[in-house]
């Protein structure tokens, strides 16, 4: 779509491209014997095979024992690509969690499965520029999405505005007016209306072409051009030039707002036909909620698809857009009903789960609350404010508000900038985390930025005061987060800003790691 894309501060870059030889030679479907289908076998039977999979949780083919994805570690510029534990099975997230200890990591590549070579890399500069170096996009990084899937630990791509992936050269995508099919998993929680978190065809040149030169998932709650019933997010199609619910250009009531956790998004389009498909990941059927002729605009009829691939942007690089994405494909041919129930069906047997892995610890995944330990405010807790980004402390107890106690609980998460340390993100507010920045604590979406991925990480360590844990930010080190006057930041003992005073520093820096509130 063309948009200038919004970005709310200026990113640093994620990298530029890397050298794929090693990977790109590996990432081809071997055979093994498995024990059940995948989704692009069960595409294959109905007759409509893929020709790009893609995903960073699982095996999409039964056979398939190849790498899932790569990583580069901010450290050193090392690779390392991320395979399944079995074949047809799921990722070896513990061989990221090791590669990229003591340091953060990006994921560089997202292997095709179908033996294809659609691989998807960081998107280069289009007629909008990315925020990295030559105007390419960032990469994701890549311990910002775990999620659970087949009971096993896993990472998304997490798609901050001005991360992007794109493949200009491929290999078996539809061209022209011919038929496809694709379908993706989202985080139906992480979204904006930004343009635009797309998955699937699109323009080779990396500019708007025109009417009809898309056919892409888009999940968002973008208004400009096309939505459904209710306040958003939508899956729409994104055809270039126009985000379709429906026939109609704008307003089509039969596209429903959906906010499931786990997102099963369809879009699928031939001759003069084309559909919106969706459903819960994690159990039920999918619902159609469009199936019929072209847009009635002009352009759309025939259609004049490109056959590029992208993630987590529109056709022109617009990089405004923000979403979680976990497995999707593309397939030769438009698939039935009967096919994409049946992979739906594959999906939700799968078992994808955010459930947290334990509550009151500093385990990445666990649900924590932290409690002052000053004198003053042992019955306060670090929240965020509903009113602005602001993090403050104040009381909480049983008898508190549901959206109070929601406020005052955090996810832990894996640090950003150094997977060793810790980043909290918010437990009601999915995709933001808390950060500093003018060295006072703020609750913020991540812009994709290295910087940013730096004052959201904090590296704990005993209490200062002998009691509980403190958090020292691992861009300033010295500095802890401190409560100071209610209001949350990161201090020194002692310095020029008021909230560095000396007085009750130990104190107002360590922090009782309790049992969640929510």
């Amino acid at each position: 779509m063309t948009r200038r894309p919004w970005i709310r501060r200026a990113l640093l870059a994620a990298g530029t491209t890397t050298s794929l030889a090693a990977g790109l030679l590996a990432a081809t479907a071997t055979t093994s014997q498995a024990a059940a289908q995948g989704p692009c076998d069960i595409y294959a039977a109905g007759g409509t095979p893929c020709v790009a999979a893609h995903s960073t949780t699982r095996a999409l083919y039964a056979a398939y024992n190849g790498p899932l994805y790569q990583v580069r570690r901010a450290s050193d510029n090392a690779t390392k690509d991320i395979g399944v534990l079995t074949a047809g099975g799921y990722a070896d997230a513990a061989a990221q969690d090791s590669f990229c200890a003591n340091t953060s990591c990006v994921i560089s590549v997202i292997y095709d499965e179908s033996g294809k070579g659609n691989h998807l890399t960081q998107a280069l500069k289009g007629y909008w520029p990315g925020p990295a170096a030559g105007g390419n996009d960032n990469l994701a990084n890549a311990f910002e999405a775990p999620v659970t899937v087949g009971g096993h630990k896993a990472y998304g791509v997490a798609v901050a505005p001005g991360t992007g992936y794109r493949n200009n050269h491929t290999n078996g995508i539809a061209t022209g007016d011919q038929p496809e099919g694709m379908y993706a998993i989202f985080d139906g929680t992480n979204y904006n209306g930004g343009c635009c978190f797309d998955y699937g065809n699109a323009e080779t040149s990396g500019n708007d072409d025109g009417n009809g030169t898309m056919e892409a998932i888009y999940f968002g709650n973008n208004k400009g051009w096309g939505y459904g019933s209710g306040a958003g997010p939508w899956i729409m199609a994104d055809l270039e030039n126009g985000l379709f619910s429906g026939v109609n250009q704008h307003f089509n009531a039969g596209d429903p707002t959906v906010t499931n956790r786990f997102q099963t998004a369809i879009v699928k389009g031939g001759p003069n036909q084309w559909a919106i498909r969706g459903a819960n990941a994690q159990s039920g059927g999918l619902s159609t909620y469009y199936s019929g002729v072209r847009p009635n605009v002009a352009g759309y009829n025939p259609m004049k698809k490109q056959g590029a691939i992208i993630l987590g942007i529109g056709g022109d690089n617009s990089v405004g857009g923000r979403g979680t994405f976990y497995e999707g494909v593309m397939t030769a041919g438009y698939p039935s009903d009967a096919t994409e129930n049946a992979v739906q069906a594959n999906i939700t047997a799968v078992g994808y789960s955010s459930a947290p892995a334990g509550a009151g610890t500093l385990t990445p995944g666990a649900k924590v609350s932290l409690q002052a330990t000053t004198a003053c405010c042992t019955s306060d807790y670090l929240r965020h404010n509903d009113t602005d980004d602001k993090v403050v402390i104040s009381a909480v107890d049983s008898t508190s508000s549901a959206a109070l106690k929601a406020d005052a609980t955090w996810i832990v998460r894996a640090g950003l900038a150094n997977s060793s340390c810790l980043t909290f993100e918010s437990a009601d507010q999915p995709g933001r985390f808390l950060r500093h920045y003018a060295f006072q604590l703020h609750l913020n979406a991540d812009d994709g930025g290295s910087a940013f991925a730096q004052d959201a990480t904090f590296c704990p360590a005993a209490g200062n005061s002998g009691t509980g844990k403190s958090f020292q930010s691992v861009n300033y080190p010295g500095k802890y987060i401190r409560h100071y006057n209610f209001t949350g930041y990161v201090a020194s003992n002692g310095g020029s800003n008021a909230w560095d005073a000396t007085t009750s520093w130990a104190q107002d820096t360590s922090w009782l790691v309790a049992s969640p509130w929510s």
